[in-house]
Formats: structure tokens, sequence, C-alpha cells
């Protein structure tokens, strides 16, 4: 998607500071990091939310999944992390492409936000 700027960043049209990189997805550090360590973790297939995947997208959606702990391994993510999706302008999806924020690196609390 031509305005995307996650779809910008994953063909290299602006930079990231990318943390993982294959053929399917790409990681790279949050600009407003909430942790020590905040990535995001994108399909480099343009999504625009949970409510947009479709069938043909179990596997990539499953593929994402199973690199989660891969990725949180080599950024030294060794007693544990949180994976957050926000879908739609309540759950606070500022970005219209499928992301997860990898968040790890200090001992969270429940529940993580208050509701204003």
């Amino acid at each position: 998607m031509s305005d995307c700027i996650f779809c910008k960043i994953a063909e290299k049209e602006i930079p990231g500071n990318i943390a993982y990189e294959d053929d399917k997805i790409l990681a790279f550090h949050d600009l407003d990091p909430q942790g020590p360590v905040h990535v995001l973790i994108i399909p480099k297939k343009h999504i625009a939310s949970l409510d947009d995947v479709a069938e043909e997208d179990q596997e990539l959606l499953g593929y994402i999944l199973t690199k989660v702990k891969d990725i949180a391994k080599d950024l030294g993510l060794v007693n544990g992390y949180r994976l957050v999706v926000n879908c739609g302008a309540d759950g606070f999806q500022t970005v219209k492409h499928l992301h997860f924020h990898l968040i790890g690196g200090l001992k969270m609390g429940w529940p993580p936000f208050t509701n204003k």
C-alpha cells in the first residue's frame, strides 16, 4: 500500500532500526518504546488489521507467532515478554497495518493500562 508507513519501512523507502527480517516479516524498534525492548513485528504483506485477516493469511500469521520466540531470544528477553496487538480506533491502533508489539526487558504488571 503506497501510503502505509510500515510498508515503506518494509520496502526500505524510509529507514527503520531493523531487529529481524526475512522474506515474510520484518521486526523493527518502536520509535516510542514502552519498555527497554519494544519492537514491532509486521507481515510484509499489507493487512490493515486483525479485522482484515483472511483465511489465506492463516499460514502467515502462524509463521509470525512461531518467530516471536526467536526474535525475543535474539533481543535478550530471557525472563519473558508481552506480545500486544491493537485493533481499530478503540483498541488504539494508530497505524493501519497489522503489527505485533513485542515488549520486554522489565517486569510487567496487570492491568497494563488505566482506562481514562
